[in-house]
Formats: C-alpha cells, structure tokens, sequence
C-alpha cells in the first residue's frame, strides 16, 4: 500500500538488449515485425489492460534508445515506458533495468516485479496475472513447460526426474529482487536467469512452479517469426486465448 492508501501494482520489466544474430538479421530481434507491429508491442498489447501492472521499464541496447522512442510513439502511444540501457549480459541487462524501478519500490508503489523476455511476444494476459497472484502470495513465480526426458550428454541416457523448459515472464518479490541483485553486485555473480539470482542470494523467497504456455515461445530463428505469425492467426489476434490453460 502506498502513502496516499492506492494499493501497489507490479512493474513490468521487459528485456530488448539482445540481438537478431540467428534470425539472420542484423536488427534487434524484437524490433522486427510481426503481424503488423514490432515483437515486443505485443506484450505491452497483453499487458494494456491488466490494471495489476503498472510501471514498464524497456532494457535496449546501447544506440537503439531512439529507434525504441520511436516504436513506441507510432504503435503504443498510450504506455508510460521507461527505456534503460542494458548490458553485455542477460544479467547485466536485469540489473538495470531493477535498478530503475528502485525509487517506486521505496515509496511502495511496486511490490512485484515481473522479468520478461521481449522476444517472447505470445505470452497472454493469462500468464502475467497467475505469475503476479502468484509472487504477491509466494515471493517468487516462475512459469514452464513439462518437456520429454532429457538424455544425460556423457552417457546419452535418459536423466532420472521430470523436465522442465523454463519461460518467462518470471515474478518475484520487489524488495527482495533488489536485495539478491545488490548482493550479486558485491559478489560478482552473473546468472542465467532472475530466478537464479533469487535462488542464490533470498534463499527464504519461495518461488513457485506455474504451468507455462506452448504458445509462449522465444523468437530465436528466423523460422519462430512464422510460427508466431501462425499461431496469431489461429487465436484470430485474441491475446486473452493466448496462455491460457484449457
């Protein structure tokens, strides 16, 4: 709850840093078009209408600050988007971007803050509500996929236990996000992922398994751009089928 009684929202962090290297572009991957609009509009387009969301922070890389400015004046004029510079790294890049939103945590504005990958456009409202209910109740959220048995890469056999693929939107705890970042800081410590850095340095953060989307994939390859063109044309554009569980 903040000073004026208004209850916190969570903030929105959504990572653009990377490149189009395996797509065969040379532009960032999340600045190329997918039906219609830029790859990482299509989350601010999920997220428009959540009322629990609230401040967004963009993490771009080094130069392309104007080219995001001018993506989101042509085709989300009406989101409030902080863009920050992010690094070399996915870690870096989170650091950041963390770093931005620690004014509105310290005046008890935010309390959740969700990580979530620009190149995973096809995410849904769905998810981002059961990560934010989610971390708000447990401290952290991450959601996966259940994958077919992995092979051991020495042995080439089966791995004893289930498989899981990792995605993201990933939420957590604000205050405790920033402390493990801090703590990170000091240690030199890089992880590969939100979770991880929790994991290690809020070990008292309980982060909670949500079931992902097989919809919810990472733009990587050229190839992802028509899957998820495809996969937009199936639910008609309807963001709100994507993500779901049925």
């Amino acid at each position: 709850m903040t000073g004026t009684g208004t209850p916190a929202r969570a903030a929105l962090v959504l990572l653009a840093a990377g490149s189009g290297s395996r797509t065969g572009h040379r532009t960032n991957k999340v600045f190329l078009s997918l039906a219609g609009r830029r790859v990482f509009v299509w989350t601010l387009d999920a997220t428009r209408d959540e009322p629990d969301i609230g401040p967004v922070v963009l993490a771009v890389r080094a130069g392309e600050e104007d080219a995001a400015r001018a993506v989101l004046a042509r085709e989300a004029p009406e989101r409030d988007v902080r863009i920050v510079v992010g690094g070399s790294s996915r870690h870096a890049s989170e650091r950041s971007a963390i770093q931005a939103l620690r004014p509105d945590v310290q005046r008890g504005e935010v309390d959740v803050i969700v990580v979530h990958d620009a190149a995973r456009p096809l995410s849904g409202p769905a998810i981002f509500r059961r990560v934010v209910a989610t971390a708000r109740k447990h401290g952290g959220s991450v959601p996966g996929q259940s994958q077919s048995a992995l092979l051991d890469r020495v042995r080439l056999a089966p791995r004893a236990g289930e498989a899981v693929a990792v995605q993201t939107p990933q939420a957590f705890d604000a205050e405790a996000l920033l402390r493990a970042y801090a703590a990170a800081d000091r240690e030199g410590f890089e992880g590969s992922d939100t979770a991880a850095c929790v994991e290690r340095f809020e070990p008292g953060v309980v982060i909670r398994h949500v079931p992902g989307a097989p919809t919810n994939i990472k733009i990587t390859y050229a190839e992802d751009l028509f899957l998820a063109e495809a996969l937009l044309a199936r639910s008609s554009y309807d963001l709100h089928s994507l993500g779901r569980i049925d």
